[in-house]
């Protein structure tokens, strides 16, 4: 017999399988445990739930370095040079709408010998990749061979990172609050309000086995064509609701 006045009820629910959540959001698992407290004022009843979520999110950002160089007799004849090519592109990155703030360059110029040579780098950033493909196709077909246009390099911006970790959260506590719900209803309880919320998980990781996943059987793989990265973040939470008991009515 049990003296002390306290009862625990305890519950378990194991994941059969992943779920797939819109937003390439997945539920991994969930642990539930009721516990049932007695306390010298009043009793105490809630339920503690873990729940986890992962969230998935391709890189919103891509950068081209165009790079431009000569060699001339006088400085004056290099920069010029030079110069000419870094006006067409900037010219041409203005004309499809880029910010200058989304534009940088640096020069350097050395001499070797009787030569001045003087390099220069435009640096430029997109978020529209489509714009991006534009402003590579006119740089590759109008300007010669004194400039190199790199291939893009896709990153991911700190406010995708961010909100990406957020949604992870809030899909895991959506997941944990779905199952209490359905734990208190097995119970004969009512889920009540939130007593504790507790992140006490978060992993990321970059999704590199995904970059062949839309490649056709037997197609030869295209080395030149540039792929856009994925970055996965999980989130693992605790949370405690209380419970009422259905039998007892509001006045």
């Amino acid at each position: 017999m049990n003296h002390d006045g306290q009862s625990r009820v305890f519950a378990a629910i194991l994941p059969t399988a992943g779920r797939e959540f819109a937003g390439n959001e997945r539920e991994q698992g969930l642990e539930v445990r009721a516990v049932h407290r007695q306390s010298p004022s009043n009793r105490v009843r809630e339920v503690q739930v873990t729940g986890t979520a992962e969230v998935c999110c391709p890189a919103d950002r891509v950068s081209v370095r165009v790079s431009v160089g000569n060699s001339k007799e006088s400085v004056n004849d290099v920069t010029n040079s030079v110069s000419r090519r870094i006006e067409y592109i900037l010219q041409a990155v203005r004309q499809h709408g880029v910010s200058d703030k989304d534009t940088s360059m640096r020069r350097f110029l050395h001499r070797e010998a009787e030569q001045y040579h003087l390099e220069a780098e435009v640096v430029v950033t997109f978020s529209d990749f489509d714009k991006m493909e534009r402003v590579r196709s006119v740089l590759l077909e109008k300007l010669d061979q004194s400039v190199c246009v790199g291939t893009p390099e896709f990153y991911h911006s700190a406010e995708s990172l961010s909100l990406m970790r957020r949604r992870a959260c809030v899909s895991a506590v959506e997941n944990a609050k779905q199952k209490a719900c359905e734990v208190s209803e097995l119970l004969g309880q009512t889920l009540g309000s939130p007593l504790l919320v507790r992140e006490e998980e978060t992993k990321e990781w970059r999704n590199e086995d995904e970059e062949d996943g839309g490649k056709c059987q037997g197609a030869a793989p295209l080395p030149h064509l540039p792929r856009t990265p994925t970055i996965t973040a999980s989130s693992r939470v605790s949370v405690s609701f209380s419970l009422r008991d259905k039998s007892r009515k509001k006045l």
